[in-house]
């Protein structure tokens, strides 16, 4: 019998230091990444997405786990669709095997979840952080934040430079970084974005030449209004009302096609 959810959820907490709230929370892949952290080490923690929000970025923390198990042999299939589905039954069940592996491999001594996790950037575990967890990651932050603040090296300035350069630092340097901060979140989404309308796009174009293929080998199939192929095929190019294909995509849709026909032209 395992344990349960809320066990589990105990043991997770404070052994990453976050405030995960549910089992399903882990399906993004990033707690899983960082437990076999704890046992091994050795996992590329700056690459994790702690705030990931979409199935392609979910995918990308389980690559990097599936990197992990196939390294050190860990012998247990990694069912990453169900995982990423964000599914309770499924993320316990896998939750429950990795604490009894856990138990068995986990070398010991004090593992620091929010060092392994320093390398992260802004906003990367916007959930994670335990507000005065222990006087070791109390004294890293106070640390941290007191080089943050000390100043650099005025060589060769005045005593007048440094102290106007010290009431604008105090009246803009907040708000700037806070900009910054904002600026890198926004950044890093809308490439998310990107690679996620990439990754469908490609996705969609094959289920297209398919369909393409199969009327090509069997002109039948294009008579059929209410065939299945047909039926895929409405859905492909149906638009909502009101849009429109631009006409600069229109054209560049029609070239790479004709690209496409000479390339297999010339295969004959």
């Amino acid at each position: 019998m395992g344990e349960s959810r809320q066990e589990l959820l105990a043991w997770l907490n404070g052994l990453l230091q976050l405030n995960i709230t549910k089992v399903e929370q882990c399906g993004t892949g990033a707690a899983y990444c960082q437990i076999y952290d704890s046992i091994f080490l050795d996992i590329p923690m700056s690459r994790v997405k702690f705030n990931a929000n979409s199935e392609y970025q979910y995918l990308e923390n389980f690559k990097i786990l599936s990197n992990c198990f196939r390294k050190h042999h860990v012998d247990r299939p990694l069912t990453v669709e169900q995982l990423t589905k964000c599914k309770m039954q499924d993320n316990l069940e896998f939750l429950q095997w990795t604490k009894r592996y856990w138990d068995q491999y986990y070398p010991g001594g004090d593992y620091d979840a929010l060092a392994r996790r320093k390398g992260t950037g802004p906003g990367a575990a916007p959930s994670a952080a335990v507000p005065a967890a222990t006087p070791t990651s109390a004294r890293t932050s106070t640390s941290a934040n007191t080089g943050a603040r000390r100043p650099g090296p005025m060589g060769g300035a005045t005593g007048t430079a440094p102290r106007t350069a010290s009431r604008q630092t105090g009246a803009g340097g907040p708000a700037s970084t806070a900009l910054q901060q904002k600026n890198a979140e926004l950044m890093e989404t809308v490439q998310g974005l990107e690679r996620e309308r990439d990754f469908y796009f490609s996705k969609l174009r094959d289920i297209e030449l398919l369909i393409q293929q199969a009327m090509e080998n069997d002109p039948a199939l294009e008579e059929e209004e209410g065939g299945l192929l047909k039926q895929i095929q409405t859905i492909l190019y149906s638009t909502e009302e009101g849009f429109e294909i631009p006409v600069d995509a229109e054209t560049e849709a029609e070239r790479d096609f004709e690209k496409e026909g000479a390339g297999e032209e010339e295969t004959f």
